[in-house]
């Protein structure tokens, strides 16, 4: 495993990235989201679930679970939806690089 540090940095580059739609919509992950449906990235777009939003990132940590699978844990806030949520993803190192195996959101009540 990479060092913690620039391993951290890369998957909360990675994260950010994946809150732009366009960016979302190309990796193969499932989510279990509100009100706690499991989606798949097909379902996403078909269901136009993927619009764009204005999201920042914060709170970033990760749990190295093996080897080679790290979880992480975020918040989000969405400025246009006006609303927070705690995240989380279970990333696998395969084929030389990081891939999304899963993906969690949970609203924050105000």
């Amino acid at each position: 495993m990479e060092n913690k540090s620039a391993l951290k940095k890369h998957l909360c580059q990675l994260e950010q990235m994946l809150l732009k739609p366009e960016i979302r919509s190309t990796d193969d992950f499932f989510e279990s989201g509100n009100p706690g449906n499991i989606r798949h990235k097909k379902d996403c777009v078909d269901e136009g679930g993927l619009s764009i939003r204005k999201m920042t990132l914060y709170d970033f940590e990760i749990n190295p679970l093996s080897e080679d699978v790290v979880l992480t844990t975020f918040r989000v806030k969405d400025d246009t939806r006006m609303q927070d949520t705690l995240r989380s993803s279970i990333w696998k190192f395969c084929d030389g690089r990081w891939q999304m195996f899963f993906h969690q959101g949970t609203l924050i009540k105000s």
